[in-house]
């Protein structure tokens, strides 16, 4: 299928917090209460409609156990955007963002788009981490920020979508130059009109691991 550009995007944070239920969240529509570790890397891929372009969107999903870190390491140059996750149950997940987001920045490029992400906002009786600690910390650290339940899939479509969309405001204002960022990709756009360019198409989805 056709398509004006492509975005790789890393879906990063520690063990647990529900990453790859995000990913399947946004590409299957589904939601699985039981989901085994991720060993290296799972891949999804969807195109959606961002401005009336057709924008298809390749998003790696990383292990967050120590052991991997180098497997992770590897997925950051060739990342256009970062969905950097933490369990709003879990303190100490919000409290290793620092860590997360200081090896992003050494690994990523520079003008990579970094979406901070707090996950499992339908367990409101388990919450630890308050809404404004996450905007807090994503205003402090120029990111943009929502809250999710992969469960529900409250906010999941807007999380891609908003990334999606700020990486296309940044290559139309100038800011990425696109023949000379990593994670971007000047695909072959269909004709307007098209219904091939529609919203919401599943290619596949995998997994890699070392």
């Amino acid at each position: 299928m056709s398509y004006a550009y492509l975005f790789k995007c890393i879906i990063i944070g520690d063990t647990g917090v529900g990453k790859s239920c995000l990913l399947l969240q946004f590409t299957d529509k589904r939601f699985r209460p039981v989901h085994d570790i991720t060993i290296g890397v799972e891949f999804g891929t969807r195109i959606v409609t961002i401005e009336g372009k057709p924008i298809k969107l390749h998003m790696w999903d990383t292990a967050g156990q120590e052991a991997f870190k180098s497997i992770t390491r590897s997925y950051y140059r060739g990342a256009a955007v970062a969905l950097l996750v933490y369990d709003v149950t879990r303190r100490e997940t919000f409290n290793h963002l620092e860590s997360w987001l200081e090896e992003t920045r050494q690994h990523a490029n520079p003008n990579m788009t970094i979406m901070l992400i707090g996950n499992k906002s339908d367990l409101a009786h388990r919450r630890v981490v308050r809404k404004e600690e996450g905007e807090k910390f994503a205003k402090e650290k120029g990111l943009l920020f929502l809250e999710t339940s992969s469960k529900t899939a409250h906010n999941v479509e807007q999380a891609f979508m908003e990334s999606a969309a700020k990486i296309l405001q940044n290559i139309q204002e100038g800011v990425l130059d696109v023949s000379n960022v990593s994670g971007i990709t000047i695909g072959c756009e269909l004709p307007q009109g098209s219904s091939g360019a529609g919203d919401g198409v599943v290619a596949q989805r995998g997994r890699c691991c070392s």
